[in-house]
This record gives structure tokens, sequence and C-alpha cells, in this order.
């Protein structure tokens, strides 16, 4: 598969590994390298993770992995987040859950994220989520004194709308490269947020995490979801598609927003699909009966 460039400098790999689940994967150190490398061979390079997911675990069992072949960090693209503090056994004075974009929480959580990867730099650091206490002048500071250490080679955000995006980039001296926001079938809010718009006209390609919902689109239940697979059905039925996740990586794919999914499946036959779906090609009707089958009713 071919890379997708996020600036002249930076590309990452058209599907992304993303390891919010990973600790319930259950896999040895040995098993997530074999799976690590099977992502490699078939094109997908960049992993995307967050200090807190696994409740902070989840970057030291990819760490782990990655120290049994120490060539493999020179082939792969790492992600990860930081600014949520929730409650967490892992902190037990901490009272409330909260978002810290101070200059002392970002730069300690990018030594621990560095030392949980056993390696000297991320790829890029995003921030979690846009948060109402927020200082552009010390994320400004901090992101230069991280890039200036080589500690971090490059800047983006995690949901936010395209005033929070606008109003960080302006502030920095490098541009953001990239906004990671839930897009699905299923979940259209930056379809109508703005956010869409935003990102064709700054040419931002985003990161889409959830693009499944959750399994939402699969094992339908709700008269929401039971609309959007009978859609994706009808669609994946006319195209001679057997499986509907298919389709739904297909339906990203086609919009010219050019949406990079994050995969959070640790079965290589699921990832395989998502590969797959590159070679379907659907008409811009079909695309239209899937966005129109999530709010229910007709385009006015």
């Amino acid at each position: 598969m071919k890379k997708v460039k996020l600036t002249d400098n930076f590309e990452v790999s058209p599907l992304i590994h993303g390891h919010w689940r990973l600790q319930e994967w259950n896999l040895s150190d040995r098993e997530l390298l074999k799976l690590t490398e099977q992502l490699i061979e078939l094109g997908i390079t960049t992993f995307d993770h967050a200090d807190i997911y696994g409740n902070y675990s989840c970057e030291q069992l990819f760490g782990n992995a990655l120290a049994l072949n120490k060539n493999l960090r020179n082939n792969i693209q790492i992600i990860t987040k930081c600014g949520i503090k929730p409650v967490s056994n892992r902190f037990p004075k901490r009272q409330t859950g909260y978002y810290d974009y101070s200059f002392d929480h970002i730069i300690s959580s990018v030594n621990n994220s560095l030392e949980n990867f056993k390696t000297d730099h991320i790829d890029l650091l995003l921030l979690h989520r846009p948060s109402p206490f927020f200082n552009p002048e010390e994320v400004a500071e901090t992101f230069y004194k991280l890039k200036q250490q080589g500690k971090v080679l490059h800047f983006g955000v995690s949901n936010f709308n395209p005033g929070q995006y606008e109003m960080l980039d302006g502030f920095l001296k490098e541009t953001l490269v990239t906004n990671q926001v839930e897009i699905s079938p299923y979940c259209l809010d930056h379809f109508e947020n703005g956010n869409i718009e935003f990102f064709l006209k700054k040419k931002i390609k985003p990161l889409a995490w959830s693009p499944l919902a959750g399994g939402k689109i699969l094992n339908p239940e709700s008269e929401k979801e039971k609309r959007i697979f009978s859609a994706l059905s009808k669609v994946a039925d006319e195209l001679e598609v057997k499986s509907i996740d298919k389709i739904v990586y297909c339906w990203l794919y086609k919009h010219p927003a050019h949406v990079i999914p994050i995969l959070g499946s640790g079965k290589i036959s699921r990832i395989k699909k998502a590969i797959e779906a590159f070679d379907i090609e659907m008409s811009t009707e079909q695309w239209f009966e899937i966005y129109i089958a999530s709010p229910g009713q007709p385009l006015p």
C-alpha cells in the first residue's frame, strides 16, 4: 500500500493499527511482535496509542514487543496522545478526571511514553481532547521544546473542531499535521460541525477512530443501527461483496478528504478485509445511500 503524506516530510500508512484495546487481546510479547511483523508485511506501519490506553499499560506492552526486534523501530511510525487525566487506580489521590495541557504534564507524559516504547522519539504526538482550560502559548512552548530535543517529530490534535484547531495552530512555529476524530456511517458529527470542509480546505488528512462504531454497525440493535446495516447490506449485494465491514471501509476511502481509518482489531483476517476494501468501486449514489441511512431522512 502506498504511504499517505501528512506533510512533505512525514508519511503514515493508509491504514493505522490502533492499540486502544491491546491489553484485552491477551497477547504475549512474542505474539504481539509476530502480529506487528505481519502488519508491516501487509503495509501497515503506523501504530496509534495514548498514554491512558489500558489504564496506562498499552504503550509498555507494545514497547516490550518492539524490544524483541529492535530493527522494527526504523520501519514504523508511533503515534501517541496525552492530556487526559482520568480517575484511575494508578493515581488513587486523584479525585476528579480532568485535562492537563501544562508544560510540565506534556513533558512528563512524553518522557513516560518514550520510556514505555523504549525509543528516543515519538513520530506524532496528539493532544487527546480539547479542553475548556487551555493555554495555547504554553502548549506552543512545550511543542517547540520537544521538537528541539528531538523527542517528538510532529504534532497534531484529536477530537478538535475547526475553531479549536486553528486557534492552536496560530500559536505554533510548525503547523499541526492532522486531527484524529470519530468518523463512520454511524457517527456523522464531523460532516455536521464543519470539520470535513475544514479538512478539505486546509488539505488535512484526518485519522478516523472507531470506523465501525465499536461494532454497532456489524451487530445492530437500535433502529439507527439497523437502518445503517440494511443500507450497507444492500450496497454489499449490489457490489457482490460478502463482508459488511469492507463496505464501511470503502465508504471511508471514497471520500475526497482522504480519511485514514484506525483499525482496532488484533485479528489479521479482519485487518485484511480493510485492505481488500481499497479494490472496491462504490458509486456516489451508493455512498449517499449509506450516509442518509444514519439520520434516517432524505437530504433537504
